[in-house]
């Protein structure tokens, strides 16, 4: 389940390398292993059946996590500039391979797609958004370190990905390409460019192997620390039962609505009452004045004649 074969290489093991190129007295913290080459890749094949099998998935998990978190912070902090937001989106990441974990699980390179979910995660343009991160947070102490983490985070993040991916964790440029999702022609314009804006702000990390050195220093001069995997995997339980109760709320709302709007619609069309027109021609209404005399003495004449015609019915007191 896990790639024995790759190791990380931005991670927390100890060793020495060309790094800066500069002295310095105090403690830059644990360096880190160089980047395998061809020849130091075991060969052996994956297997299905391999013992890793018999974990339960809570333990297999677990170990994917301490294998690969503490690594994935650090890159993804070079990839942000954001200490908070490195952490915060690898544990996403991670809570969404647990939320997977099928998927995850039979994936042949996991710590592959963890990454790469990770890097989606904290290159989001939401993230822009959030009031959290609009605010810088503190930069490294050391001058040359603030100098390289800027000249990174003027880089597109495309470009920022490919060289980190590159140059940083080691990947090759078929693979660089495929976890970025482009092109190899793509990437390798992508990685010359970037290391063209690197050279031209900072000349000593033209060489390749020099700036890959520095990456990894930069990397583990953060003291950058992964949440315990129980508690990740709790958080990803959380939120996944939060947006299945909101689905289930949301569909009973939509439900609701649909059966009111089908009790309460008219059942036959009803034409729309045509507004008022004025009619021309027509005399205003003039209301009955005074009788006048020929009109009293019409009125008097009739009451005093009696009528010509059948009786009429008058009740009878009792």
């Amino acid at each position: 389940m896990l790639d024995e074969g790759r190791v990380p290489v931005l991670d927390g093991h100890r060793g020495s390398g060309p790094g800066r190129g500069r002295a310095s007295g105090r403690d830059r913290g644990p360096a880190l292993e160089p980047r395998p080459g061809p020849a130091a890749r075991p060969t052996r094949p994956y297997l299905p059946d391999d013992s890793t099998t018999a974990l339960t998935p809570d333990q297999a998990f677990d170990a994917l996590y301490a294998f690969c978190a503490p690594a994935l912070v650090r890159q993804t902090y070079l990839l942000t500039g954001s200490r908070e937001l490195a952490r915060e989106s690898v544990e996403r990441a991670f809570q969404i391979a647990w939320q997977r974990w099928p998927e995850v699980a039979r994936d042949r390179d996991p710590s592959s797609w963890v990454r790469a979910t990770a890097y989606e995660c904290a290159l989001s343009p939401w993230q822009r958004l959030r009031p959290r991160y609009r605010h810088q947070e503190p930069p490294p102490p050391d001058a040359l370190d603030r100098a390289l983490l800027d000249t990174l985070l003027q880089l597109p993040p495309s470009y920022r990905r490919t060289l980190l991916l590159h140059d940083g964790v080691g990947l090759g440029l078929p693979e660089t390409a495929a976890e970025t999702e482009a092109s190899t022609r793509a990437a390798v314009n992508r990685l010359v460019h970037a290391r063209q804006a690197v050279a031209e702000r900072l000349p000593e990390l033209a060489d390749p192997e020099v700036l890959h050195w520095r990456l990894v220093e930069l990397a583990s001069i953060e003291r950058l620390r992964a949440a315990k995997p129980q508690v990740v995997r709790r958080g990803g339980e959380r939120r996944a039962r939060f947006w299945t109760r909101a689905a289930i709320a949301f569909t009973v709302a939509l439900i609701g609505t649909t059966a009111l709007t089908v009790r309460t619609a008219p059942t036959h069309y009803e034409p729309p009452v045509p507004q008022g027109e004025t009619v021309q021609g027509v005399p205003p209404p003039v209301a009955p004045g005074p009788l006048s005399e020929s009109e009293r003495e019409l009125r008097s004449k009739l009451r005093e004649q009696p009528l010509k015609g059948p009786e009429r019915l008058l009740p009878q007191p009792r």
